[in-house]
């Protein structure tokens, strides 16, 4: 039995993925998580042969989670679930270490290839991420360095509090969620601001959102 983890946040969507795979015969949803930390959690515990992640989970994001269960399980197989396929979200995927990517409007259509893929050991991409590796090797190679911020200038633990600050948790929730003490969650905080440049609350929001650690489901 292929042993697979669903981690996505809407419980509609969760279920519905569930049923998809459990109709494969030879697949077993072996546990089902509601956030990043969660998912992090129940794949150290039960070590799935791979783990489908919703990218745009609360507290932490799909990438961030990539990130943290990769850390300490390297050849860990998982896949990232998004609903959109644009250029910076492709580059995310990829260097958080993820073995592939569907998005939420094709899973019907693609969910099981790709899991096919995964088991088979090789990676399921769109034809657009070959394009865009060559042209980013292209532009290397020709010496253009890119202009936009960087959330990867960012630690994984900074990530992460960006995350929490942004979808409006206090310091003090911070801390809590992190278990740290206040005083280190504000030095964190600040140091994090410096390094961005930004100024306010606000200014963090709009980073987090244009560079996908939270994300707005389009209207």
């Amino acid at each position: 039995m292929l042993r697979l983890l669903v981690a996505d946040d809407h419980e509609i969507v969760r279920r519905g993925l569930c049923a998809l795979l459990k109709s494969h015969a030879e697949w077993e949803v072996c546990a089902e998580a509601a956030d990043g930390w969660e998912a992090v959690d129940k794949t150290q515990q039960l070590k799935p042969d791979i783990v489908i992640l919703d990218i745009g989970m609360p507290n932490l994001n799909g990438l961030t989670a990539t990130r943290e269960i990769l850390q300490a399980q390297p050849k860990q197989k998982i896949l990232i679930l998004t609903i959109t396929d644009e250029e910076q979200v492709i580059r995310e995927i990829l260097e958080a270490g993820a073995r592939g990517f569907v998005l939420k409007s094709d899973a019907a259509r693609d969910l099981v290839a790709a899991i096919e893929a995964l088991q088979a050991g090789t990676t399921f991409f769109t034809s657009r991420v070959g394009e865009m590796v060559l042209r980013a090797y292209l532009n290397q190679k020709q010496g253009h360095a890119e202009d936009e911020p960087n959330p990867f200038s960012l630690s994984s633990r900074e990530r992460q509090i960006v995350q929490l600050l942004a979808e409006g948790k206090n310091t003090k929730e911070v801390a809590s969620i992190l278990d740290l003490s206040v005083k280190t969650t504000e030095r964190y905080r600040a140091n994090i601001m410096r390094k961005l440049g930004l100024h306010s609350r606000g200014e963090l929001v709009l980073y987090a959102v244009r560079n996908h650690i939270i994300q707005v489901a389009p209207q």
